[in-house]
């Protein structure tokens, strides 16, 4: 299969904006220095023009800079996260933390999944209409 047509299956309806509770398809998480305007800026130009609503931060980040309330949300209002693991990704404690905090919400999730599943799986009466 052609990263092309990943893009397009990606993009079908179940991903719209319009019925998802997601406010991104995708979070883009990557060292700016190493890969902002080469790979990452293709990969981005490609999900936007296959229709897949992507996460990316924009901003240069300081040294010493904490990871902001706004950067956690768009991790947790994304469907997916996508991390660009490249030289200096893990010299980076913004990169880092970012890493964490997308594992930590993966681990969140599935937490809850086990959790309905197992409420699922309990015996119990059904109640009928009327």
């Amino acid at each position: 299969m052609t990263s092309s047509m990943s893009f397009r299956a990606l993009s079908s309806s179940s991903y719209s904006t319009n019925t998802s509770p997601w406010l991104y398809d995708a979070f883009l998480s990557f060292r700016g220095e190493d890969t902002r305007n080469t790979f990452i800026a293709h990969l981005h130009h490609a999900l936007l023009q296959n229709g897949i609503h992507t996460y990316i931060d924009e901003d240069e980040l300081r040294r010493g800079d904490e990871i902001s309330p706004a950067l956690l949300q768009a991790i947790e209002n994304s469907r997916l996260s996508i991390i660009v693991l490249s030289e200096n990704y893990a010299s980076s404690t913004w990169c880092l933390d970012e890493l964490l905090n997308i594992l930590n919400y993966v681990k969140k999730v599935q937490r809850w999944k086990a959790a309905l599943q197992e409420v699922a799986n309990l015996a119990g009466y059904e109640l009928e209409n009327g």
